[in-house]
């Protein structure tokens, strides 16, 4: 991290000549600047022309904002003119004009953001800006092709070799801690006892990806808990009064609460290599480890049973009706089942956004439990309910497959039997 503090420090004193050698010559407009940086060849001025858009885009206002996402759409798309005349050159088995067409069809918004990457900060600020991308889509889809284009560069800027895994103790920076409490959105950490509890404790680990360019800001981590075996209730995982594990007893590692940290790299994946990581780490610190789950959230089965009611089986509606009335049927098990198993979503495969993660990075659906989660959240998510993903090493990969080419969500014989008594 302090190797990525002196180049931004370098970075930025280029941009500083660079803004000297611009003087009062630099584009008026935020849309020139941008037709500056694609088409200028000089360093420090691109730099510093880098720069001044990231500043003028962070005076804007919303409205604003849109406006500069729709001219970075419409000005700098794939240039036709380009792209027939490569296509013209290209015939069948000619590789070389196939890359020729390849390159002439890419969007001239991707060499843009490209070159603002460069300018210090770059990195962290079009994540940013990508956060605000995807706040204005909500309202403007035809905004998705500029975001294709951010994500297609994000996947490559933030793929697993770029990517370091830190294990956060009691002894990691202030700064870093901090963030960690902001950044919980699972299970809110409730102050600095609380934290020290998942961290500092014998039996718990917190692990987190960091990438040089977003310094000491964490991406994505997971908390864990060592037991002695498969949890069904998240309190007794949390609470401030419980009896340690001592870790050598301990036969089963708990994920029981992963975060994404920056809202800015949505649908950048990279979760799945850290859970596979942290795997690996916590078998070698502790080899009798034999069973690796999750206890997990399930975040969609409450508004989608509400929303679904009427078209529900008789029995399972019945269940929707008892558990908004406050009480607690033992059909909550059944209803998940059906939801996890027997729903999809319209894109494929499973409705969940956390069975999605688990899932496809080739999890088990292992166990349902009722009266899980007694919390605020947890009750107007699923009335409580939580459930384990198994990661079995021998078999990972395998259910990977079947989920990606195939849809089929993998669940053990307990589960499925919730479907078959329906």
């Amino acid at each position: 991290m302090r190797a990525t503090s002196v180049l931004n420090d370098l970075v930025g004193r280029v941009a500083d000549r660079g803004r000297s050698m611009m003087g009062t010559t630099a584009p008026r407009t935020v849309a020139q600047l941008c037709d500056t940086l694609l088409t200028g060849k000089g360093e420090a001025t691109g730099l510093a022309i880098a720069s001044a858009i990231f500043d003028r885009y962070d005076a804007m206002n919303p409205a604003a904002r849109h406006d500069f996402f729709t001219m970075l759409r419409d000005r700098f798309s794939v240039d036709r003119a380009r792209t027939e005349a490569a296509l013209q050159q290209w015939q069948d088995g000619d590789d070389t004009a196939l890359r020729v067409l390849h390159a002439a069809s890419e969007p001239r918004s991707q060499e843009l953001i490209r070159r603002l990457n460069r300018a210090p900060g770059g990195t962290r600020r079009l994540v940013a800006m990508r956060n605000d991308l995807l706040n204005l889509m909500d309202d403007d889809a035809s905004l998705g092709a500029l975001d294709a284009d951010f994500r297609h560069l994000f996947s490559s800027w933030f793929n697993r070799g770029f990517l370091e895994l830190q294990r956060i103790d009691w002894h990691t920076p202030a700064n870093i801690l901090e963030k960690i409490i902001k950044y919980e959105a699972v299970h809110e950490i409730s102050g600095w006892d609380d934290l020290r509890r998942r961290v500092a404790a014998l039996d718990r680990r917190l692990y987190a990806f960091f990438h040089p360019a977003l310094g000491d800001d964490p991406l994505i981590f997971v908390e864990v808990a060592l037991t002695a075996d498969i949890p069904g209730d998240i309190g007794a995982i949390l609470a401030a009064d419980r009896d340690m594990m001592p870790p050598a007893k301990a036969q089963t590692a708990v994920f029981y609460s992963i975060s994404n940290c920056q809202t800015g790299l949505r649908g950048i994946s990279f979760g799945n290599f850290l859970i596979k990581q942290v795997v690996e780490e916590l078998g070698r610190e502790w080899p009798n480890l034999s069973t690796f789950v999750t206890l997990s959230p399930v975040p969609g089965l409450r508004p989608w049973a509400l929303a679904r009611k009427d078209k529900l089986p008789p029995r399972l509606a019945d269940v929707v009706t008892q558990a908004e009335s406050g009480a607690r049927p033992s059909g909550l098990s059944d209803l998940t089942a059906h939801y996890m198993l027997v729903a999809r979503s319209t894109r494929g495969g499973a409705t969940d956004p956390v069975a999605r993660f688990h899932l496809g990075n080739g999890a088990r659906l292992e166990r349902i439990h009722r009266d899980a989660d007694t919390s605020a959240n947890g009750q107007q998510a699923s009335w409580g309910v939580m459930v384990n993903y198994l990661y079995d090493l021998d078999t990972i990969e395998r259910n990977h497959e079947a989920y990606s080419t195939a849809d089929d969500i993998i669940a053990s014989s307990t589960v499925r039997r919730l479907i078959k008594t329906r």
